[in-house]
């Protein structure tokens, strides 16, 4: 008895666990790469995003001297600041055998016979008896307290004022019109094949249910340049009608399948009334299955509409690599290429690329689980 009533079995638990262990490796890493979009790249070098609400205390990357040289009682100097940030300098050195060789404020002689002296705010001046003019500037490694900062200038260089290969506005905006287009239009025509092959008797409908099966299985890749040479040969070449029709070739078998099978577990009752009542197959497509379907119809929009927002490989071989023609994910891998060390840029270029199949899975997940067809018979 004491297994029948207030017990869990041991099963659910582990179910229960392992949901929260998933759910907490997608969101902390998602966190974790929204708060780096807004730091900038010394600290998120210095320190992880946990800590970016602490001032931390890192060594900040080399600094070689620069600034205009003038004469100060009968002394060159050239005075200037290691950084623009609002760091304050603990220790200092000149080599990275010894980068915390002095505190802030103290000064010390060059080999060259030069003096420095690095103030806590940043601040420097190197004096010498004779011109530094041909003298190479040395560097000042810097031990410094950062406070925690954020801004938008991550995504002011990413979107609106782009450095030189920086931008991925475009790539969003050839991203939205692959991935809108690609997503619909194989779900107006996989609902159309689904409802045939599940409600309406035909000769051949077994085979081409059976066809529909197999062409799951066919690898894309084997397909790409078949199909491409098709395009070619008819006269749509690479563009975005090319890359239309190829995410919807590809993902036809894969709805056809899903919303056959759906549409067939629907009540027989329903469409039976319906025909008795006079409807037409159209309009019991479009005022009874359509409804109903509207769960199947929304799951496999979120999967086709990630599918074709992530894609890569098949938007580089029917759309190109162009500039005006490269889709997000192309630019980000051009942008890994290039900025490598510049990770605050890297950051909000990912976390733009994340954020609108964020928006489409949770403005749609409720369809998933949400049960329309209660209360549908009675």
């Amino acid at each position: 008895m004491d297994n029948i009533a207030g017990s869990r079995p041991a099963l659910i638990w582990a179910v229960h666990l392992s949901v929260v262990l998933l759910v907490a490796l997608w969101v902390f890493p998602t966190f974790g790469l929204l708060v780096s979009s807004f730091r900038s790249g010394d600290q998120i070098s210095g320190s992880g995003w946990w800590q970016s609400l602490a001032t931390q205390e890192a060594q900040m990357p080399a600094v070689r001297l620069k600034g205009a040289e003038v004469t100060r009682d009968g002394r060159f100097v050239i005075e200037g600041r290691l950084f623009d940030s609002a760091a304050e300098v603990s220790r200092w050195g000149i080599n990275s055998r010894d980068p915390e060789a002095f505190a802030a404020d103290e000064s010390t002689t060059l080999p060259g016979g030069q003096s420095l002296t690095v103030a806590r705010d940043g601040g420097f001046v190197l004096e010498a008896a004779q011109t530094m003019a041909d003298l190479r500037m040395p560097r000042v490694f810097v031990t410094a307290a950062t406070p925690p900062e954020f801004s938008l200038g991550n995504y002011d260089s990413v979107l609106i004022n782009p450095r030189a290969g920086q931008s991925v506005g475009q790539a969003f905006l050839n991203t939205l019109t692959v991935s809108i287009p690609a997503t619909i239009i194989p779900i107006l025509i996989a609902a159309f094949a689904a409802y045939a092959l599940a409600w309406m008797e035909f000769p051949g409908r077994a085979l081409l249910v059976a066809l529909v099966v197999g062409l799951l299985v066919v690898p894309l890749q084997l397909a790409l340049i078949p199909l491409l040479q098709l395009h070619n040969a008819i006269g749509i070449g690479k563009g975005y009608l090319g890359i239309w029709l190829a995410h919807t070739g590809f993902g036809l078998p894969l709805a056809i399948y899903l919303l056959r099978n759906y549409m067939v577990g629907l009540p027989r009752d329903i469409i039976e009334c319906a025909r008795v009542d006079g409807a037409s197959d159209f309009q019991i497509f479009i005022r009874i299955i359509l409804p109903l379907s509207f769960p199947a119809l929304a799951s496999f929009a979120i999967f086709q509409f990630l599918w074709t927002w992530n894609d890569l490989l098949v938007a580089l071989v029917f759309l190109g690599s162009g500039d005006g023609e490269l889709v997000l994910t192309g630019a980000l891998v051009n942008l890994m290429g290039s900025r490598g060390g510049d990770w605050e840029i890297l950051s909000a270029s990912a976390f733009v690329s994340i954020a609108v199949p964020l928006a489409v899975f949770f403005a749609m997940q409720k369809y998933l689980v949400r049960g329309l067809l209660a209360g549908s018979v009675k």
